[in-house]
């Protein structure tokens, strides 16, 4: 299906987000959201450098994929297993500014951990965001038991797991899509490849070009998307879902992305990414990629996208206020949630 999303002249009746059936509102909130989760990524860089974050692990060049997979999904019933880079994912199910930056300053109101996990170790009861570990992959497995808990109770919920390309190359990956094949389970797996797991480029990681072509091994569909396409991300999505849903069981969604920064705060991509990859890369920005679409179907203004902008920042501004001055938590509490309590 060819659009003007890069472009390219049109060679369908209607715009993208039309066939979809999406509106001009969703459409303006999921921009709004993306938005908002570079303004909060952004924040944590300086955060870090100003010696207030320990740790930033980032999601820029992500945000499409996450926010148009994000809005596939019934909030609320559906669940998420998300990995460190999933900020724009879980703010579309729900999470709040605050929220997540009570984890970045480790208070003790922090709904993701009670302050007790790295930021970005993402985790909200009421959205179904479920706790993820900093051991990679293991996120999958959970999915699997949600799903498969769902098949069996007859509960119609959808369990979606992300990760890396990086973290395909672990054996729960494998175990947990092998399980959720046999079973055909609604479970719905995204793996955001943005071509580096840390300083290890795609080509040493696997032997084919999308991860996608791996689940006929699994008896599920793969499909390759383009995930800086905020509109083909949702398509794909949507079509997972309702394979799901309708019992059909399982899909593999490999979402080509891209990774603006270097791995984490404890890392320099300079050291092992060309210059001109990394300008390339940039020049590759899917909020700008949308920003543009929407202006060119007249759904977005630039007085409303600069209104949209004050509102992120000043969202983001008001979240670090509050989080900075919330209460650390209580040494008493230590082993909470850890040993078991008696009485």
């Amino acid at each position: 299906m060819s659009d003007e999303r890069d472009g390219r002249t049109a060679t369908t009746t209607a715009p993208s987000h039309v066939q979809l059936g999406l509106g001009r509102d969703q459409l303006l909130t999921m921009y709004s959201q993306m938005v908002l989760a570079r303004a909060i990524d952004r924040r944590m860089w300086v955060l870090n450098r100003q010696g207030k974050a320990p740790f930033v692990i980032s999601g820029q060049g992500h945000e499409a994929a996450q926010v148009g997979a994000a809005h596939a999904l019934q909030p609320g019933k559906d669940w998420l297993c998300p990995y460190y880079r999933d900020l724009a994912f879980c703010l579309a199910l729900g999470m709040t500014p605050l929220d997540f930056l009570l984890s970045v300053f480790a208070r003790a109101a922090d709904p993701n951990s009670g302050g007790r996990q790295m930021p970005s170790h993402f985790g909200l009861k009421r959205a179904r965001i479920i706790t993820t570990s900093s051991v990679v992959a293991t996120q999958v497995v959970h999915a699997a038991g949600l799903a498969y808990a769902s098949k069996v109770r007859g509960l119609g919920e959808v369990a979606v797991a992300c990760l890396g390309e990086g973290s395909t190359s672990e054996g729960d990956w494998h175990e947990a899509l092998n399980f959720a094949g046999v079973h055909k389970l609604p479970m719905i797996c995204v793996v955001q490849d943005n071509d580096y797991a840390i300083s290890v480029p795609h080509r040493l990681q696997m032997s084919v070009e999308s991860v996608a072509s791996r689940a006929v091994g699994y008896g599920m569909p793969g499909v390759t998307v383009d995930g800086g396409d905020l509109l083909a991300m949702h398509s794909a999505m949507r079509q997972a879902v309702e394979r799901a849903r309708s019992g059909e069981g399982p899909t593999l969604i490999d979402a080509k992305v891209a990774r603006f920064t270097s791995h984490s705060s404890d890392d320099d991509q300079r050291r092992y990414r060309p210059q001109e990859e990394l300008e390339a890369m940039l020049r590759k920005d899917p909020i700008e990629r949308f920003r543009i679409y929407l202006q060119r179907h007249s759904l977005l203004s630039d007085s409303e996208d600069e209104s949209i902008q004050r509102e992120a920042t000043a969202q983001v501004d008001e979240a670090v206020q509050q989080a900075e001055a919330a209460a650390s938590p209580d040494v008493a509490d230590l082993a909470r949630h850890v040993l078991a309590e008696v009485g």
